[in-house]
């Protein structure tokens, strides 16, 4: 519901009175936000997501810390830590996705994992990551609960947020004594992934005991006997199996594998309307399994809608944003396998993750970024992609020292494409863990304590704040078409123009401190006034300049009258 001004200002005097100036902060955010989602338009092509690890983000609910006796020592980072859904839904309460321009959440799959932990070479692991599945249909209680879910989706939507989640349907979690693997007719087990070829890249297993979904097959098959004990052990077999044979007789497919698994992860857009899917390890799936999953998400997303007309935020269609490893931007619709090209987009994805900027260290801005607008506006009109600067898997993100926060913040929020910040880039979380194995390094537990206590985590948040917001409010940005303006010192231009809706902005970096003259010639009229979102100075054009005085090396400008 939204707050009246007058009604605000009143609740602003008395949490004053009692001396709740934090709250007070979050009722005018929130105001801020539902007085002005519908105003700003969306575009996924354009999205400031936020990538983050569910247990390693914060812990709303300690009450669920351990469960199915998950008290084994484990290596490094490789337990549960304690993040849930509720931690999650907290944050987003509290504001803190608000301040940094967020308007789309990423998390780690939430199903319920394994119940034991494996050691394959790094250490004793459990699933806290989300990716070792036991059960589609059920939410790990290190997580969360669906009523967790429930509340983590509408107070999103209320705060103009969407919510991502991690869909797997290449494998199952791994064989543990407590873990039995799937029927034949489900998976395979060998052999392991070669990485020469298609064939040695889709019919496969990732890793050793990672048992692969038989994908591929059409067969009808029945349920893991496994699954069927524990769906009556916890009385709704009956209703799961009434479930699936709705599915099955309005969709039409076979009961194979995959479809099983499809109508399991639809549910989550049934039962809770969430947003979209990021999709894990595509390019080891048939592709025809993608577009077999578009469709059926995209149904269940309309009848969602349909059935709740007043929590729809608007009329984006459901995102569906695919991991291939190692995609660029530069090779266009297609990966190469070596053997043969596979386009990912037709009738799929609407974006790939980037895995080209996170290694642009020696290229300039200008490079990148007229690089990736003319790609994004010719071959991949349409469509988009995710870049990032560091992430939960890749061991060498942009700045591993995390000595270059600033830089990294400008690369990945000016970049044309939609963005993903991974939790704690925003406050330079360390990359580097004593003690870790592989990826456990680069999941570590959010630094709140930094950002509570240190001034210079807080100076790099309010820089990553700044450029988000911006990029939140600005769908030039992540959509537009980018031009240069100057080479020195490096200015340039973003406009879009889509569906009655103009928006254009300048933008500055390395520029000089104090006072600084910046060219706006063919973007903005003479005469005209233009606010610098990052200092909040205002300026008029003369000439086709701006001269403005700040204690920044930045300005990112907007008209705000003509």
């Amino acid at each position: 519901m939204k707050i009246s001004k007058n009604v605000a200002f009143l609740i602003g005097l008395i949490l004053i009175m009692l001396g709740c100036a934090d709250n007070k902060k979050n009722i005018a955010e929130t105001q801020t936000v539902t007085e002005s989602k519908s105003q700003l338009p969306f575009s996924w092509e354009a999205a400031n997501v936020y990538f983050l690890l569910t247990d390693r983000f914060n812990n709303g609910d300690s009450s669920n810390d351990v469960n199915f006796d998950r008290t084994r020592e484990t290596a490094v980072l490789r337990g549960f830590e304690g993040g849930d859904i509720k931690g999650v839904t907290q944050k987003i309460r509290e504001g803190y996705f608000n301040e940094l321009g967020i308007n789309a959440i990423w998390m780690t799959p939430l199903v319920e994992q394994i119940h034991d932990g494996t050691d394959e070479g790094t250490g004793y692991t459990y699933g806290y990551h989300g990716y070792w599945t036991k059960d589609w249909t059920a939410l790990d209680p290190n997580f969360g609960t669906r009523e967790d879910l429930a509340e983590l989706v509408k107070t999103a939507h209320d705060n103009g947020i969407r919510i991502l989640l991690d869909a797997v349907i290449n494998h199952t979690g791994p064989v543990t004594a407590e873990d039995k693997v799937w029927p034949e007719d489900w998976v395979r087990t060998s052999p392991k992934c070669e990485f020469k070829d298609y064939e040695s890249t889709v019919t496969c297993t990732l890793v050793e005991n990672l048992p692969d979904i038989r994908t591929e097959s059409d067969e009808a098959v029945d349920l893991p006997p496994q699954l069927v004990e524990k769906w009556k052990a916890e009385d709704r077999y009956e209703e799961e199996m009434a479930e699936l044979d709705a599915f099955f007789e309005r969709t039409g497919h076979p009961r194979a594998p995959r479809f099983y698994i499809m109508k399991w992860l639809t549910d989550y857009i049934s039962d809770f309307g969430i947003d979209g899917y990021r999709v894990d390890t595509v390019k080891h799936t048939e592709e025809y399994v993608w577009e077999e999953f578009k469709a059926v998400c995209e149904e269940a997303f309309d009848r969602w809608k349909a059935e709740h007309p007043d929590e729809v935020l608007d009329d984006a269609s459901f995102y569906m944003v695919g991991e291939i490893y190692f995609y660029d931007v530069n090779s266009g619709r297609s990966y190469n396998f070596g053997d043969r090209k596979v386009d990912y987009f037709n009738d799929s994805f609407d974006a790939l993750i980037n895995f080209n900027l996170r290694s642009s260290a020696n290229r300039s801005y200008e490079d990148v970024f007229s690089s990736y607008s003319e790609i994004l506006n010719g071959e991949l009109d349409g469509y988009s992609t995710l870049s990032y600067v560091s992430s939960h898997d890749d061991g060498e993100p942009f700045d591993k020292e995390r000595a270059k926060p600033f830089e990294a913040a400008n690369r990945l929020l000016l970049a044309p494409g939609a963005s993903q910040v991974y939790y704690g880039d925003e406050s330079a979380r360390t990359l580097i863990v004593e003690g870790t194995n592989g990826d456990a390094t680069l999941r570590s537990y959010m630094n709140w304590e930094s950002i509570e206590n240190d001034p210079q985590t807080q100076k790099i948040l309010e820089h990553w704040q700044k450029l988000g917001r911006f990029r939140r409010d600005h769908i030039a940005i992540g959509a537009g078409v980018h031009a240069m303006i100057s080479e020195e010192p490096y200015t340039f231009s973003r406009t879009y123009n889509s569906d009655n809706f103009t928006d254009t902005v300048v933008v500055g970096l390395d520029l000089p401190e104090g006072e600084k003259k910046v060219s706006v010639a063919g973007v903005f009229e003479d005469g005209s006034t233009v606010l610098d979102a990052y200092s909040g100075v205002s300026a008029k054009v003369v000439d086709g300049h701006i001269t403005i005085d700040t204690s920044y090396n930045i300005v990112l400008l907007e008209q705000t009258s003509k």
